[in-house]
């Protein structure tokens, strides 16, 4: 069984689907693995570095499966072999047209962001891995952002009190947020509205914002929060937009899965600011947490910086590659049985993670989304 990896065309993208280490891994299950010339190289990895490690420079679209780690752009499509596997960030849910292409080219793909949230998947969770890395450099821009210190310094010249930041959403991104902004010295407090992540915020020194909003939990059954109702939305802007008007920094992680990212930092949240704040809008993939961001954009507003950068995980792309390498390594052990690919599809990993197959969209919320109009 051949896999092939191809450089990235996707504006920006600088990551690679697998890495030197994951070739050596992958050759142990008789996996052959085959490069193109130069697709590791913004991530650290020359073509002789693949080659030590046993891989091939070659096509990056001629294998059994083809790893990639951002959507097919139309130049790759037409690549793509009748009957082949694509495994990577599909964005099922929010490109439709990319999707109904994968199943009319015969296609059977993959969504590293489809794979179920089960303990036994843990290892192969991109989402997760690459949500770290956004969250720690949301903490390094907020910090570079700020026109003042982080941490409390006492000099000579009197004594410096420490910002303080608050970050909203503490999944993945938002906890490693909060821990960044708290190793650079921040006072940091953290809203989100799962109780059970409470204890996770306050093991990471940071403080628990508790608002007055009636609600018991509002967590679904994937660990995700869910979409609250319109009144919930209204009450919880207007009790965040007092405890932002205290903070030096806010960092917003918020987002629920194929809808768009939550309005939690309004206009009026934004002036109750001190001029030079800053707020680091990494919802801004899917509309932002702030109603005055710009996607892609570093503006002023209010006097104060709102950042909205895409595709922070690819700004570092070394650490970025290699856990998602570590990811779809593991999703290709599961398919994978003694050299030869075995899709199983009554494995509930494979099946759930499936958006296109003979010809047809099998992902539910895939189909829904092909299916609505434009």
């Amino acid at each position: 069984m051949k896999v092939s990896v191809p450089k990235e065309q996707a504006q920006g993208e600088r990551r690679v689907a697998l890495v030197p280490e994951a070739v050596q891994r992958l050759a142990k299950g008789g996996i052959d693995v085959v490069v193109e010339s130069g697709a590791g190289l913004e991530a650290g990895q020359d073509d002789a570095a693949y080659e030590e490690a046993g891989a091939a420079v070659g096509d990056g679209f001629g294998g059994d499966v083809v790893a990639k780690v951002a959507p097919p752009t139309a130049s790759e499509l037409v690549k793509l072999e009748r009957g082949s596997v694509l495994i990577g960030f599909l964005n099922p849910l929010g490109d439709p047209e990319t999707v109904r292409a994968l199943a009319n080219a015969g296609v059977t793909s993959f969504a590293m962001e489809a794979i179920p949230r089960i303990t036994r998947a843990q290892s192969m969770d991109a989402l997760s891995s690459q949500a770290t890395v956004a969250g720690y450099r949301a903490g390094l821009i907020a910090a570079q952002e700020l026109p003042r210190f982080f941490p409390m310094l006492t000099t000579a010249a009197g004594t410096v009190r420490p910002a303080k930041v608050l970050v909203l959403g503490a999944g993945v991104a938002g906890l490693q947020a909060i821990a960044t902004a708290r190793r650079l010295g921040a006072v940091v407090s953290a809203f989100d509205v799962r109780a059970a992540v409470k204890e996770q915020i306050e093991s990471l020194g940071a403080r628990f914002v508790e608002l007055d909003m009636g609600l018991e939990d509002a967590e679904t059954a994937g660990g995700y929060a869910r979409a609250l109702t319109e009144e919930e939305q209204q009450r919880q802007r207007e009790l965040l937009a007092e405890v932002i008007g205290q903070m030096d920094a806010v960092i917003s992680t918020a987002a629920v899965p194929g809808r768009r990212a939550p309005l939690l930092v309004t206009e009026q949240a934004v002036k109750n600011m001190k001029a030079g704040s800053v707020v680091v809008d990494l919802a801004a993939e899917t509309g932002g947490n702030c109603e005055l961001t710009e996607p892609g954009q570093t503006v002023v507003r209010h006097g104060v910086k709102i950042a909205a950068p895409l595709g922070l995980a690819s700004t570092m792309p070394d650490h970025a590659s290699s856990l998602y390498a570590r990811n779809v390594t593991s999703l290709l052990e599961l398919m994978v049985k003694e050299g030869a690919l075995n899709l199983d599809f009554e494995d509930e990993v494979i099946a759930g993670a499936c958006i296109t197959r003979d010809g047809e969209i099998v992902h539910e919320g895939a189909k829904k989304a092909a299916e609505a109009p434009a």
